[in-house]
C-alpha cells in the first residue's frame, strides 16, 4: 500500500517499525503532501495538535483513509465534509501506538476496513468510542496520576511504585517509567483535556505531576 505519514520522528519511528514491511511508506512534512498524488492510507500523528491547520491541507489530499492522531480530542466535534466515512482516530502518545491491536475511533460510527488492519501488520482492530482520551491512553494516565498522588502523599518512592505494579499486575513498565516514555507533559496534557470534557474527579490532576509536567512543556 501507498502510505503518508505526517509525525514527529520519534513517533515515525515507532510507527514505521510496525507498518513498513509490505508497504511504500514515506514521511511529509504536512505542507509538503503532495495534492497530485493518491494515497491509500495517510497517518496523521500530529493531528490532534493544531486540527484545524492540518485538516485544510489533508482536505486537499486524495486518500482512501484517514487514521489521525486524536488521543486528545473528539473526532466527532470536527467538520470533516464528504470525507467523514475515511476518517479514523488512532492515539499517537509515544509507546502507545505499536502494538499488536490497533485501537481506534470513527466519527461516522463505522468499522475500520479489514484490509487496512492486516496491510498495517496489526493483528486485529478494536473500535472504541468517539471520546477523548479514547481508553487505553485514558487508563494508563490515570495509573500515572495515581502513582504521583501515592507519591505525593509519602505513602511510597517512586522505585517502590514502579516495582510493586510490575511484581503485581505484570505491567511492562512501572507507571513512572511510562510517564517517561510517554512524555510528563502529554500525560499531563491527556489528563487535563478528559477533566474537561467530563468533569469527572477521577482525572484530577495531581500537583506533582502538574509542576514537573510544567517544567519540562
Amino acid at each position: 500500500m501507498n502510505i503518508a505519514i505526517i509525525g514527529t520522528e520519534k513517533l515515525c519511528e515507532e510507527l514505521i517499525i510496525v507498518i513498513s514491511q509490505g508497504n511504500n511508506t514515506r514521511i511529509f512534512e504536512i505542507d509538503k503532501i503532495p495534492s497530485n498524488e493518491s494515497f491509500d492510507i495517510l497517518i496523521d500523528l500530529d493531528f490532534d495538535k493544531d486540527t484545524h491547520k492540518h485538516w485544510q491541507y489533508l482536505n486537499k489530499v486524495n486518500a482512501s483513509v484517514f487514521l489521525l492522531g486524536a488521543t486528545f480530542i473528539q473526532l466527532s466535534s470536527i467538520h470533516f465534509d464528504t470525507k467523514r466515512n475515511q476518517v479514523f482516530g488512532i492515539c499517537a502518545l509515544p509507546t502507545l501506538l505499536p502494538r499488536t491491536t490497533l485501537e481506534y475511533s470513527s466519527a461516522a460510527g463505522i468499522n475500520l476496513p479489514e484490509n487496512v488492519v492486516h496491510s498495517l501488520n496489526f493483528k486485529e482492530a478494536l473500535r472504541v468510542d468517539d471520546r477523548v482520551g479514547m481508553v487505553t491512553p485514558r487508563v494508563v494516565c490515570m495509573i500515572i496520576n495515581e502513582a504521583y498522588y501515592t507519591v505525593q502523599e509519602g505513602t511510597a518512592s517512586r522505585s517502590d511504585v514502579d516495582l510493586g505494579m510490575k511484581l503485581g499486575t505484570a505491567y511492562p513498565l512501572g507507571p513512572f517509567e511510562w510517564a517517561k516514555k510517554i512524555g510528563e507533559y502529554n500525560v499531563y496534557a491527556l489528563l487535563k483535556a478528559v477533566y474537561e470534557d467530563t468533569m469527572d474527579e477521577r482525572y484530577k490532576i495531581c500537583n506533582l505531576l502538574k509542576t514537573e509536567a510544567l517544567k519540562v512543556s
